[in-house]
């Protein structure tokens, strides 16, 4: 991975707005229907790969990726590539909207969530026969489209497999371990498919930060066992992987909601930090979790590890002003050295199809803003 050795880089967190008519498209994909034209799904995903690049470097984002497109969800996308899914899971308990009535319009009218499907485990968890043809798409669409486009580096994401398994509840294996196991043994190939692409690899790992989900009602010594069990399964899977090619995102669920429930950073920062890759990508810009930056003063960044903190908010039509952006960079910069600092957001701004909490407009109007607001770092730090 790249580091801000002569001035602070740009990333972001992998899903970015998608075009009207590939959304239009991929709908049918989220809500678990065959799409009736797949052929043309493909040139959608193809042609708007290729756009969003281009997109990225003309905001000014260093680090680029696929927006991935050609997902349907950060998530759920593995139902497509792993066998032992059917039926459905239960519904999802958001305890925050629970405790304050009314807090959940805004999600609960988003077609993302209200269209999604989620089967739930009810047979062993295998790699589908296409499925390393499907993540190897997804690879050349993106290698095809970086050619021409003046950026640093590039990354795919790549879900975790505790976060699977918030989605996709577990009706099968006796026991949490089991499942988890299964799904890391299952998502290997993908995650050395990428590594061997000469991509950096994204853990997309919301389930660090979601235990008031995943875990709803469990206590924080529970829940840290728990969470130490998905680093344990998930290093696993990672091994022997370079570690200095990896990266992980850890949030605490991106939706506009109280948030009253997430565990403190301060409270895992231990646990992610047990993770065997160098890039950490962890919210830092929204009202609940902005001051754990100081986190940092009290916990040494460790010798190898890059952070990547949001500066920017994911949820919201605000367009940070490049100085505030700037304040946050350089806050990170003077506690843990600004060559181990990249500016990035806070999640992505589509995780699911039709996710629209903060406006396409504004998504890219605020990825400008990171690259301002990093320019302005850069002439304070160096």
């Amino acid at each position: 991975m790249q580091r801000s050795t002569d001035r602070i880089l740009t990333t972001h967190t992998g899903s970015l707005p998608r075009p009207d008519e590939l959304e239009e498209a991929m709908l049918e994909t989220l809500a678990g229907r065959k799409h009736s034209d797949p052929d043309r799904v493909a040139v959608l995903v193809r042609e708007a790969t290729a756009g969003v690049v281009r997109k990225q470097a003309d905001a000014g984002i260093d680090i680029v990726n696929d927006g991935e497109y050609g997902k349907p969800s950060y998530s759920t996308y593995v139902t497509d590539r792993l066998n032992g899914f059917g039926g459905e899971s239960d519904p999802l308990v958001i305890s925050d909207f629970t405790d304050y009535p009314g807090s959940e319009r805004s999600l609960a009218s988003d077609p993302a969530y209200t269209q999604m499907a989620r089967p739930a485990c009810v047979e062993p968890v295998t790699r589908r026969d296409d499925a390393d043809a499907a993540a190897q798409t997804d690879i050349a669409l993106l290698k095809s489209a970086l050619e021409g486009v003046d950026v640093t580096g590039a990354f795919m994401t790549a879900v975790s497999p505790a976060t699977i398994s918030m989605f996709m509840q577990n009706k099968y294996y006796p026991d949490v371990e089991s499942y988890l196991s299964a799904l890391a043994d299952a998502m290997r190939p993908e995650y050395q498919a990428i590594i061997d692409a000469g991509f950096d690899l994204q853990i997309d790992a919301p389930d660090l930060g979601c235990g008031h989900v995943l875990y709803a009602g469990a206590d924080h010594d529970e829940l840290k066992r728990n969470l130490a069990l998905h680093i344990e399964i998930l290093n696993a899977a990672l091994d022997g992987l370079p570690s200095d090619r990896m990266r992980m995102h850890v949030c605490w669920g991106n939706y506009e909601g109280p948030h009253h429930y997430d565990i403190e950073f301060k409270e895992i920062v231990d646990i992610v930090l047990r993770a065997r890759l160098d890039g950490l990508v962890v919210e830092g810009a929204n009202p609940r979790h902005e001051h754990e930056w100081q986190v940092w003063e009290d916990v040494p960044l460790p010798d190898g590890k890059l952070l990547m903190p949001g500066v920017i908010d994911s949820t919201n039509n605000y367009i940070e002003h490049p100085e505030l952006i700037a304040q946050r960079l350089v806050r990170y910069a003077k506690v843990v050295g600004r060559e181990n600092v990249l500016g990035a957001s806070d999640c992505g701004f589509a995780t699911m199809v039709g996710m629209r909490g903060t406006a396409p407009s504004v998504a890219w109007g605020k990825l400008e803003s990171l690259s301002a607001g990093a320019r302005l770092a850069t002439e304070q730090l160096w």
